[in-house]
């Protein structure tokens, strides 16, 4: 039987740390399966989902952590089966606009108002076309139950952009 493991990473930035994971991920018997990574203020994070026979967990487990002593740490959760969901419907959300405190909790707060589940999240700040002011850009992939009414959430989360400057689109 195999065995999910969800691992997070975070070390400095520095060439050769996803072949370091990925050697021992694969001798000890392990197979990456998805991942997530970047370099974010000069730190090299990220979380992936490995597999491995459930004998080999333990093992593999003590390696990855054991990845410390070259400046990799590295937590390990083992995941459960998901729960069962009903009905669902998948979309997306983007938003762009001037840069200030705030604007993921607010977006966040609505979202979770309405028992929206944030399933990918990606955020930038990226220099303006026009100008040199930051502009914040968010693009996240959402689920809800499929009898969420997205007219309605659309309309709230027009009533907080307006509030916060910015333009959020969905798409269904």
């Amino acid at each position: 039987m195999m065995t999910s493991l969800v691992l997070t990473v975070i070390g400095p930035d520095k060439p050769g740390l996803v072949e370091m994971l990925a050697q021992t991920i694969t001798e000890n018997g392990g197979n990456w399966l998805e991942s997530g990574m970047s370099r974010l203020a000069g730190k090299f994070a990220g979380i992936l989902i490995t597999e491995v026979p459930e004998d080999k967990a333990a093992t593999l487990t003590a390696a990855l952590t054991a990845l410390d002593a070259q400046g990799l740490k590295v937590t390990v959760e083992q995941s459960s089966a998901p729960e069962a969901t009903g009905a669902s419907q998948h979309f997306k959300l983007e938003l762009v606009g001037h840069d200030k405190p705030g604007i993921v909790r607010d977006i966040s707060s609505a979202l979770a108002k309405r028992h929206v589940n944030v399933e990918r999240l990606n955020t930038e700040l990226v220099s303006g076309s026009m100008s040199a002011e930051l502009l914040f850009k968010a693009e996240a992939e959402l689920l809800a139950s499929s009898d969420l009414d997205l007219d309605e959430l659309q309309q709230d989360l027009e009533n907080i952009a307006s509030d916060l400057m910015v333009d959020i689109s969905l798409d269904k």
